[in-house]
């Protein structure tokens, strides 16, 4: 089951959200700069990956996607929105028209994940590349439903491996952050930097996710294997709505600041 959109942008501008997208961002900030075809391309974000997109700043374009059950949140903050709210397993895109898909909050919540990761596959150019962020089946976070990660189908490693290449995906790169236990007590949240580290070296099965670079191979046609359509731009059931802007702030500004909620 997808979470709202409310929920998630609540969990954001909370202080476990402020850790949480701390760790992840220093992680796929990592990915992108091992990327070159993000420099100039086209990022798009699908499920609720909008806290993460600015470290694919360097892309010519970006835009965001959210699945209608999940509902939609204006992004960017103080600019024109660049979300769409469309149908479950669909994106308005044409056929080879990205460089980088960045899925969170994404993939553990659908129906049918095969499908998923086909249109995924259908819109992405040739080697273009997918970022996957999951509950990790062996983590902790997974077994507690107080965050977003407590929701939908947890993936162990090797799970979202086999999954991936099953839909012509190759996976490069597997990483892993959210090591630091789901708790919100201050001191907890003072010492998570510290756990995080060591946690990195020396526990890497037991991170709360786990994120998976993977290449897309060129040997399945379009028409063929997959079973992919081309979802035409009236798929797009209507851009985001208006609505308060996104509490995000960057990691320095959450550093100084004290999350606060959006009005």
């Amino acid at each position: 089951m997808l979470l709202e959109t409310s929920e998630l942008v609540a969990y954001y501008a909370g202080p476990l959200g402020h850790m949480t997208r701390r760790f992840i961002s220093a992680r796929l900030e990592a990915i992108a700069q091992d990327l070159s075809s993000i420099e100039g391309g086209t990022v798009v974000g699908h499920g609720f990956a909008t806290p993460f997109l600015d470290r694919f700043s360097a892309a010519q374009h970006m835009a965001a996607v959210m699945p209608e059950s999940q509902g939609a949140e204006r992004w960017p903050r103080g600019a024109p929105s660049r979300v769409v709210l469309a149908e479950n397993n669909r994106i308005p895109l044409a056929d080879e028209s990205v460089d980088v898909l960045l899925a969170v909050h994404s993939l553990e919540s659908a129906l049918d994940p095969r499908t998923q990761l086909r249109e995924f596959w259908r819109v992405l150019k040739g080697e273009g590349h997918l970022i996957v962020v999951v509950p990790n089946r062996r983590g902790v976070w997974a077994r507690f439903d107080t965050t977003p990660f407590g929701s939908g189908q947890p993936y162990s490693a090797g799970q979202l491996e086999r999954l991936l290449r099953s839909v012509f995906f190759s996976p490069v790169a597997m990483d892993a952050a959210l090591f630091a236990p789901p708790a919100t007590s201050s001191h907890l949240l003072r010492v998570a930097p510290v756990v995080e580290k060591i946690g990195r070296t020396g526990l890497p099965l037991f991170a709360g996710v786990v994120i998976a670079t993977a290449r897309k191979e060129l040997e399945a046609p379009l028409d063929g294997g997959l079973g992919a359509t081309v979802a035409a731009p009236e798929r797009v059931l209507e851009e985001a709505l208006p609505s308060p802007a996104m509490p995000y702030t960057t990691d320095d500004e959450a550093d100084r600041t004290p999350p606060t909620s959006g009005t």
